[in-house]
């Protein structure tokens, strides 16, 4: 081969390198930056209801979707680092369990697409501005916390028929936790019940918070939300040395203590969650998507729990719950 013939050669090989070495590389794969305002114990149950109705759907961790997962770990000072860090990394849809996280990750993106796992009026708490046609980046799934609330009284009542006095506790720090307080209170006075609130913010406001409850009630309505959720057990405890039978949002509370629940069935949102981040990583728009309903309630009974505060739960209240802990 002559010289010039050799270095034109050499120039059309170069040429291909690039090519080449872009062919290897690894397209970047979708990215999912998942929310958790608890711990990957505390929540476990509903991210392995996600991620398994994910790999349903064709998005399996690390082959097909890349899944980021950040914990908040019930303390709400680190909700802004969690989506900042979301935004930083460009992730594709940012999927939250709670209105705060869902506020603060609002805040911090208008364009990345955000899917609620959990939000308790995302209405009255300005998350959407219609649950048909959501607008924005937003949109996910409703707990009806706010409708609930009295029927959770009543069947409080079926249990303690001489109910006069209930605290309601709970976390002012939450605007949807505030809002559920308010109707928890309303159904309370509608029953002809007396309601004493417990206000908290942080972890250790709630010892504190049952010491000022004593003699004030008769049984305790428990707010849900991220910070009690994460003190499950130590709310438990204490309203068990307290003799105050409690009445959650979610069967996670009772299955660690909690007297009963009456709510939604949190791992079926998340599977109904990764449905919405499936329509998204596809093509579709969060302000399409309406917010969805519960389509099923489960009441959740303890009778070891109900033993233990020498209480007799109706045959016909157990029959109609979906789950008794004995």
């Amino acid at each position: 081969m002559k010289r010039r013939e050799f270095i034109t050669f050499l120039g059309g090989v170069a040429a291909t390198w690039p090519i080449a070495a872009r062919a290897q590389q690894p397209e970047k794969l979708p990215t999912i930056g998942y929310f958790g305002l608890g711990t990957p114990a505390s929540e476990s149950p509903w991210t392995a209801a996600f991620v398994q109705r994910l790999r349903e759907l064709g998005w399996i961790e690390g082959r097909t979707v890349v899944i980021e997962f950040r914990w908040a770990e019930g303390r709400s000072h680190r909700y802004a680092e969690i989506a900042a860090e979301f935004v930083r990394l460009k992730v594709d849809v940012i999927v939250t369990d709670g209105n705060q996280s869902t506020l603060v990750a609002k805040h911090a993106t208008s364009v990345i697409p955000i899917v609620f796992a959990l939000a308790g009026d995302p209405l009255g708490t300005r998350l959407v501005a219609s649950l048909a046609r959501p607008g924005g980046n937003v949109t996910g799934l409703s707990l009806q916390q706010t409708d609930t609330a009295n029927k959770r009284l009543e069947i409080l009542r079926e249990v303690l028929p001489d109910l006069r006095q209930i605290a309601i506790l709970a976390n002012v720090g939450n605007p949807a936790a505030v809002l559920e307080m308010g109707d928890v209170q309303a159904a309370a006075r509608t029953l002809g019940v007396e309601s004493a609130t417990s206000e908290i913010r942080r972890a250790e406001d709630i010892a504190p918070a049952f010491e000022a409850l004593k003699g004030r009630a008769k049984a305790i309505y428990v707010v849900g939300d991220p910070l009690v959720l994460t003190n499950r057990i130590s709310i438990n405890n204490l309203a068990l040395a307290a003799r105050l039978p409690t009445m959650y949002v979610t069967r996670d509370f009772v299955q660690d203590g909690g007297l009963m629940s009456y709510g939604p069935n949190f791992p079926d949102l998340f599977r109904r969650a990764s449905e919405y981040v499936d329509k998204i990583l596809r093509g579709a728009k969060p302000a399409d998507l309406p917010v969805e309903q519960p389509t099923k309630f489960e009441l959740v009974i303890n009778l070891k729990t109900a033993k233990a505060l020498g209480l007799t739960v109706p045959a016909a209240l157990l029959t109609t719950a979906d789950e008794v802990i004995e």
